[in-house]
Formats: structure tokens, C-alpha cells, sequence
């Protein structure tokens, strides 16, 4: 049943120590930022996070990293020039890392919310990513065997909900979001607008409500037009 609030800390309370969590974004783009820092300020560790990058700056990911409560992170971009808080962590022996290349990592996530047990990619064979994985040769092509990445809860950003939990989003903000939405067991979706049913198109509808368990409002202050992929 879906639930709708203004509280970001009363949706993500319920998340305990040790789960996975699927966090949408490209760096910025899409980020749930006032989702992560609920997650921040509710206390919850040992966490494993799935997410293209390794957070940026101060804020969002990079600060839950920065407050030691990601035990793992699984994602394909590790290293920016702010990424420092991931950085110190893993120097430090603090912090693990999976790392994936971005297709693949889309496409774990994806087959699991389309409940596929595993696909055979080309990306990685002959890499040190494919150690310990099965390979096959198909076509006179290898082939190394990956697994769906499915999670407890997935954090996720949009920018516009109706009350039966329909989401769009904007531009490059969609990335991760509407796969993510389909492979975790309680999705945590922010968006900017909330509208009546029936105030979102059917046609433009990009992840449908029955993914959704959580919608929080995060109305923009003084509303801009947002830039690209916000």
C-alpha cells in the first residue's frame, strides 16, 4: 500500500542496519539527496549501497559515506576529483568495493526486477572483473555469466508523483531511477510535485505506482525551472 508524506525521515526509518540499498543518480543528476540524509541522520550502518558513483562533495552519498555507514559499495565510477570521502574510506581498509562496469551494473539491476536469473555479457571477459565467474564461449565469442543485483529498499528521485505513486522524471534524472524502482523489495521514491490521479498522462508514465511503496514531497524552494536533469 502506497504511503505519501512530507517527512523523508519517517520513510527511510524503517531501513536497518546491514541492508542493501539501490540509490539512483549520476553523480548530481537525479541523486535523492534529502532521502540520503534522512539516512544519514537516522543513524542505520553497515550498509551496502549500489550506485553508479561514490558520491560527490559533502552532501547526499558522499556524506553518508563520509559518516561511516556504508559498510560496501557496488558501483561502476568509484573515483572523481570529489570523491574524497570515498577515498579516505577505502585507503583506510574502512570501506568495500564491487566494482562494475555501468552496463553491467544497469543490467544486474534491471534483471532483477524482470526475474532473470542471470545473463551472459561480453563486458569484463578477460579482465581481472571476470575472475572467479563463468565463462562461455558462444557464437566463437567469450561470454562471462553475471548475477541480478536485488536490494532491500532503493532511494530514488523524481520529478513529478500522483497519488497512485506514477512517476516521471526530468531529462538526465531518470538514469538509474526506473530500473532501480523494480528490483528492490520497498522502493522510496522523492519527487518535487505531487498531483491528483489523473494528473500524469498515461502515455508519459515511466515507472507505474505498483513499484512504489513510499512517496515523499520535496517541493522546490521558490521553484525554478530546474536545469537539465534535475
Amino acid at each position: 500500500m502506497l504511503t505519501i508524506s512530507d517527512n523523508a525521515m519517517e520513510a527511510v526509518a524503517d531501513i536497518p542496519d546491514g541492508a542493501t540499498v539501490l540509490i539512483g543518480g549520476f553523480g548530481p543528476a537525479g541523486q535523492p539527496v534529502e532521502l540520503i540524509e534522512a539516512l544519514v541522520q537516522s543513524g542505520t550502518s553497515g550498509l551496502t549501497v549500489v550506485n553508479n558513483n561514490a558520491g560527490n562533495g559533502e552532501v547526499g552519498l558522499a556524506a553518508l559515506i563520509g559518516a561511516g555507514r556504508v559498510r560496501k559499495i557496488i558501483c561502476s565510477f568509484p573515483r572523481q576529483h570529489d570523491s574524497h570521502h570515498f577515498d579516505a574510506k577505502y585507503r583506510a581498509g574502512q570501506i568495500e568495493l564491487e566494482l562494475v562496469p555501468q552496463g553491467n551494473l544497469a543490467e544486474r539491476i534491471r534483471t532483477a526486477g524482470a526475474g532473470i536469473g542471470a545473463f551472459f555479457t561480453p563486458t569484463g571477459y578477460g579482465t581481472p572483473l571476470a575472475e572467479g565467474k563463468e565463462v562461455r564461449e558462444i557464437d566463437g565469442r567469450h561470454y562471462v555469466l553475471e548475477y541480478p543485483i536485488r536490494a532491500d529498499y532503493a532511494l530514488i528521485k523524481a520529478y513529478r508523483g500522483d497519488e497512485a505513486g506514477n512517476l516521471v522524471y526530468r531529462k538526465t534524472a531518470r538514469n538509474f531511477g526506473p530500473v532501480m524502482a523494480t528490483a528492490a523489495r520497498t522502493t522510496i521514491a522523492q519527487v518535487h510535485e505531487l498531483v491528483p490521479l489523473g494528473g500524469i498522462d498515461p502515455e508519459v508514465v515511466v515507472t507505474p505506482g505498483v513499484y512504489v511503496s513510499r512517496l515523499v514531497l520535496v517541493p522546490r524552494e521558490a521553484a525554478p525551472e530546474p536545469e537539465e536533469g534535475q
